[in-house]
């Protein structure tokens, strides 16, 4: 192992770790306080200390290891994730992966400050291996473990920023700030929520019996495409014209928030059997070759349309103008296109986190508990008189404990943290 880095006084170390489906994610991220970074001289100075602007993040992140493993191979003959499986294979995979991060940060893991862990939602077998190593290596090393919400590290995804990207020195309207809609379509979720700080969430609407990500997962396998099924069908799709087969855009013309998805596979597997069923679209002619690409391209452009004309109407009825969009269908490129000119059209941003970091991993993770510890911890510390430094190192004493406090939550709506 090379030599440890040098850590300032001011920085944190937290390890994260996500099981929650299909991936294992650890990562080893290290906090810097902007103000380090970005040193503020003259009269301003001494405002921002006393009155710091709470619309922004003023954290940054630096990356000292991560490592990913992801199982869709496996899963991949099933057509979609096999709980037993994916809890059996995050087991073998989570100590070499621990191994390979802090190789890579240089680091022993008496170094890490702290350990978060996805508590839920997710599988149930899958979490809790996830949960009891987190706990496990908590106890042996004497350091706290920091239980999060799966989605609120996707939400915070797109706010991330790194110590050492020169980005960073972008006007800072370029960056998002609170408040703001959130979009967030990762795995069987799709919500809208109007986010005003960390932790404070208000649920707009969401999907009333699939997901997007469903959507696309039951229309890749009807296509006889791969699992995942989002990547499959846009691949397929650039191929395409969207349009030759209408399929239908659920509740895109009812008030409210609310998605629908369910009578849209539906709708493809009536126009898959009028074409006589996936083996006969897979046969390798012409004029199944077209028609496959075609219904692909019909699925992505409802999909992003219901995604898009939803987005909007969340924009609106909030007046806000910046829009934060997470989780796996983030990544699709034509969504993101969609969505970055509609809302220039009402003279608002979009934010995506990249690519990256759309699937399930342990950036997000160790991420979004960093945000709520430094947050909280400078605030307790400006109000209690101590240095920053003092106020975000954790104690000693929050280290990991068999308590009440383990546990794994399969169901856990996002607006139930505080």
């Amino acid at each position: 192992m090379s030599k440890p880095l040098k850590q300032s006084k001011r920085s944190v170390r937290i390890l994260g770790i996500e099981t929650s489906c299909d991936e294992t994610g650890l990562a080893l991220l290290e906090f810097i306080s902007a103000e380090d970074l970005e040193p503020v001289q003259g009269p301003k100075a001494h405002q921002d200390q006393h009155s710091p602007d709470q619309s922004s993040v003023k954290w940054r992140a630096r990356l000292l290891g991560q490592a990913l493993h992801s199982q869709t191979d496996m899963h991949e003959r099933y057509g979609g994730v096999v709980p037993e499986l994916a809890s059996r294979d995050h087991m073998v995979r989570i100590l070499p992966l621990l191994e390979e991060c802090l190789d890579q940060a240089g680091l022993a893991s008496q170094n890490i400050d702290g350990i978060a862990v996805t508590q839920g939602p997710g599988l149930a077998g899958a979490l809790w291996v996830g949960t009891s190593f987190a706990y496990g290596l908590g106890l042996a090393l004497n350091k706290p473990v920091y239980p999060v919400h799966h989605l609120e590290g996707h939400l915070l995804s797109p706010l991330l920023r790194w110590a050492d990207d020169s980005s960073n020195s972008r006007e800072e309207a370029q960056q998002a700030r609170f408040p703001f809609v959130a979009l967030l379509v990762s795995g069987g979720h799709s919500q809208f929520l109007e986010v005003t700080g960390i932790g404070r969430y208000r649920l707009l609407g969401e999907t009333i019996d699939d997901a997007a990500g469903e959507a696309f997962d039951k229309s890749a396998q009807l296509l006889g495409l791969g699992y995942p099924g989002g990547p499959a069908v846009a691949k397929l799709a650039e191929k395409g014209i969207a349009g030759r087969f209408r399929l239908p855009r659920p509740l895109l013309k009812r008030q409210g928030l609310d998605l629908s998805f369910a009578g849209l596979k539906t709708a493809v597997l009536t126009q898959v059997q009028k074409l006589g069923g996936t083996e006969a679209l897979l046969a390798p002619d012409a004029k199944n070759i077209q028609a496959r690409a075609d219904l692909a391209a019909e699925v992505q452009a409802a999909i992003v349309e219901l995604l898009c004309e939803k987005s909007m109407v969340a924009l609106d009825l909030t007046g806000h103008k910046q829009l934060v969009v997470s989780g796996g269908v983030s990544a699709n490129i034509e969504m993101r296109r969609r969505l970055i000119e509609a809302a220039r059209s009402r003279d608002a941003c979009v934010f995506f986190p990249p690519p990256a970091l759309c699937t399930d991993n342990g950036v997000m993770i160790a991420w979004a508990a960093g945000l709520r510890l430094l947050t909280s911890c400078s605030a307790v510390g400006r109000k209690a008189g101590v240095s920053r430094e003092q106020a975000v190192r954790p104690s000693p004493s929050a280290s990991a404990s068999l308590g009440s406090s383990m546990q794994v939550r399969p169901r856990w709506p996002l607006e139930e943290l505080g």
